[in-house]
């Protein structure tokens, strides 16, 4: 049974960081893309950055260029997302999620096998 478990999600300040982690199991990891979606009140859910399977690539979308980077540890079977310079709107649940698509990384909701059950951040002014 694939399970992806997101944590790190809170309440933190306009301009502060967040790191969310995402611990997966039940698959063979490193042969997955990795991304994070996030869903905000009322709102579709939207892609918001992908790695690659090795975690040498990293794709953003551009709302968040330049504040958030992904990371993975394979060792580890966990993928990172770094939130620097968070603003109101960054508040969203946030969404781990794996994919078997081999190349590109702007994926969509429909390029993903398997969905984590989300974790709330929630930033502040």
């Amino acid at each position: 049974q694939v399970q992806l478990v997101e944590s790190g999600g809170g309440l933190v300040q306009t301009g502060g960081s967040l790191r969310l982690s995402c611990a997966a199991s039940g698959l063979l990891f490193s042969m997955y893309s990795m991304a994070w979606f996030r869903q905000a009140p009322g709102k579709e859910r939207e892609f918001v950055g992908g790695i690659s399977r090795s975690g040498s690539s990293t794709y953003y979308t551009d709302s968040v260029k330049g504040r958030f980077t992904m990371s993975r540890d394979n060792a580890k079977n966990t993928v990172y997302l770094q939130m620097n310079s968070l603003k109101s709107e960054d508040t969203a649940d946030y969404y781990c999620a794996a994919s078997i698509r081999i190349s590109g990384l702007s994926l969509s909701p429909g390029d993903i096998n398997y969905w984590g059950k989300g974790t709330l951040v929630t930033v502040s002014s």
